[in-house]
């Protein structure tokens, strides 16, 4: 079985990215373009040699099509997800899944309903940095985990090489939080391991952005573990970096080389200093993961409910910087 995959919009960076993906997977093919900038699409298509639709309702009707690829504005993804699903469609998406909880309940509604398969592109889940980190805390040698912080930075808005229209407030519903933020806020969620009752956000408008180009988030959890988030569109030379804490040991990853530390009380006497643990290979990527669940009619219920809980997390910072207080996570249960 050859997956035909309709593209809907090639707003985001990572647009080409996922096209290069189908177009080197052998059981898919790129066969359909539109994009809500048809100008934009028209150029697209015609480089993939592949028909450009001007309504996204004419090619989802298309009976050959079995899936699409969503890199549309974040504003956009409850109503073309949506849409695609009830066209029964398959659906690969660009994180987030959307900007809000009740928009995302509403796309999964959509989707168990028409029984379609859905993967959100969370990349950094499958590297081997997180697969070694999570044997590490599976075999509990850092004790009771105290601390997390993941950052993710770089100087796109310095730099000037972003996309002007990463700093749309309408298309975005966010800047370097919702864009950079969105891989640390899920890998310090995955690390501590347990639920995240409250956020507190706080926003620096460094380069005068209608959108954020600095942020920080402080996650809360009931036993008193604290994550951290950081992300940044302003900074130069800054490392994507992960320090985990416990009661017995400390890990460390990007510091500011890519290796991986440990230092602890528990496990082999080598742990006593600092040691650099060698990485597993990363697993399959979120799309080849995608056309798996498609194929062997199985669903990626780890990789939505991560999605679900990042868009609760992404949501609840917004409201929190927005607001200037600490948001209980209580508040979005809908």
């Amino acid at each position: 079985m050859t997956i035909r995959i309709g593209k809907i919009s090639l707003w985001h960076v990572h647009a080409w990215d996922y096209i290069r993906q189908a177009e080197q997977h052998e059981e898919t093919v790129l066969a359909a373009v539109w994009d809500e900038n048809a100008e934009r699409g028209k150029e697209a298509a015609e480089r993939l040699d592949v028909p450009f639709f001007p309504e996204l309702g004419t090619m989802l009707a298309q009976d050959d099509l079995q899936a699409v690829i969503v890199d549309a504005p974040t504003r956009l993804h409850r109503e073309v997800i949506v849409a695609a699903a009830k066209a029964g469609k398959h659906i690969f998406t660009e994180k987030v899944l959307a900007p809000t909880l009740a928009e995302t309940n509403e796309i999964l509604a959509a989707v168990r309903e028409h029984g379609v398969k859905l993967t959100v592109s969370l990349p950094r889940l499958n590297e081997g940095y997180t697969l070694k980190t999570l044997d590490i805390l599976q075999q509990g040698l850092l004790g009771k985990i105290t601390h997390v912080r993941a950052r993710l930075s770089h100087n796109g808005a310095i730099g000037e090489w972003l996309p002007e229209h990463f700093y749309s407030l309408e298309d975005c519903l966010g800047g370097a939080l919702i864009d950079l933020g969105c891989h640390p806020m899920y890998l310090a969620k995955l690390f501590l391991g347990e639920e995240v009752t409250g956020v507190q956000a706080n926003f620096g408008y460094v380069t005068g952005k209608e959108v954020e180009d600095n942020a920080v988030v402080t996650l809360f959890t009931e036993s008193g573990a604290i994550g951290v988030v950081e992300a940044g569109f302003v900074n130069s030379h800054s490392p994507f970096t992960i320090e985990i804490h416990g009661t017995e040991g400390s890990l460390l990853y990007g510091t500011p080389e890519a290796k991986l530390l440990i230092r602890t009380n528990k496990g082999p006497e080598a742990y006593r200093e600092w040691t650099e643990v060698p990485l597993p290979d990363r697993k399959e990527s979120a799309f080849n993961q995608w056309v798996s669940h498609i194929l062997d009619d199985t669903q990626a219920v780890d990789n939505v409910d991560m999605a679900v809980e990042l868009t609760r997390l992404m949501e609840a910072s917004n409201i929190s910087a927005k607001e200037g207080r600490k948001i209980s996570l209580h508040e979005l249960q809908a």
